[in-house]
């Protein structure tokens, strides 16, 4: 038997008019693509932070392995030349810039102008790390994307340097010649690695604050007694969500978050001016690192 088939069919006395307010009624009303449009703000508005965290989290992490990667081809510099440390060399005084030199770790300055040194990439190759380190682009870290009006206006799109070695290790040139630094000459200086005796306190790499680092010589000194000049020379950076990367003499690396928040500085050009006051009671950073940087010499 066959089956009939029905179909719908206008009625005939409906209008064209009526069939076409039929086929509309089954559309999106105003209303409810207004409604639409503000549950998807509000899914944005709760996604963007959690994205841009992990954005964050993930440029931490790839800052902390450049950290690693650099401390590597420190070591294995120091197995090429018996154990001496690569030059480290700085400057003498307050805020004093390191000189210009292939022997040094690096051999630029960063500033806040269109420099060459701030982009030309042969200030790391062509230093005495530049054979060891592999990549130029563990010189920075990709949170840095801080630059000044001119720079930007220049077409940059950052600067080739974010990390600083620790002042207190290698050699550092006029400012060690005597075998003990003058800008912390109660402490040690280490020529050579197997004179850290405790490589798993001192750190040797860190990533520094854009507004703070010029040379590659990462300073801050101990305050002599009464100990009331307590200031940062230097500045860590602070990106990863309060915090600095920092690797140590015994291989291993890890994020710090500071603690006040004097310490956190926002990373813009020319912010604030250094040396930076460290106030009573708000000294917990900045001891933290002095005391990862040496230990008092044997008077």
């Amino acid at each position: 038997m066959q089956r009939s088939v029905r179909t719908s069919k206008p009625r005939a006395d409906q209008s064209f008019q009526d069939r076409s307010s039929d086929l509309l009624s089954h559309g999106f009303t105003l209303v409810e693509l207004l409604v639409v449009i503000a549950v998807i703000a509000i899914l944005a508005s709760l996604l963007l932070p959690a994205l841009n965290r992990a954005k964050s989290k993930a440029e931490g992490i790839f800052c902390l392995n450049n950290t690693k990667q650099l401390l590597v081809a420190w070591q294995v510099y120091a197995d090429d030349h018996n154990d001496s440390l690569a030059y480290n060399v700085g400057g003498n005084g307050l805020r004093a810039i390191a000189p210009n030199t292939k022997l040094n770790w690096v051999d630029n300055i960063m500033s806040w102008t269109t420099n060459s040194d701030n982009t030309n990439f042969t200030t790391i190759t062509d230093a005495s790390l530049g054979p060891y380190s592999g990549s130029v682009n563990i010189y920075r870290c990709p949170s840095d994307k801080v630059l000044s009006d001119d720079q930007r206006n220049s077409g940059w799109s950052g600067r080739i340097r974010s990390y600083s070695m620790n002042a207190m290790v290698g050699d550092a040139g006029e400012v060690s010649k005597s075998g003990v630094n003058e800008n912390n000459p109660g402490y040690v200086q280490f020529f050579r690695a197997s004179s850290i005796p405790q490589p798993s306190r001192i750190f040797i790499f860190l990533d520094e604050h854009p507004n703070s680092i010029n040379d590659g010589y990462f300073l801050n000194k101990w305050p002599a007694p009464p100990y009331k000049e307590k200031e940062w020379i230097d500045l860590p950076a602070s990106y990863h969500n309060g915090a600095a990367n920092f690797s140590f003499a015994d291989g291993h690396s890890e994020t710090h978050r500071w603690q006040i928040p004097n310490t956190k500085q926002p990373p813009i050009p020319n912010s604030f001016n250094l040396p930076l006051e460290v106030l009573d009671g708000q000294t917990a950073d900045f001891y933290w690192t002095l005391s990862r940087m040496s230990i008092l010499r044997d008077n």
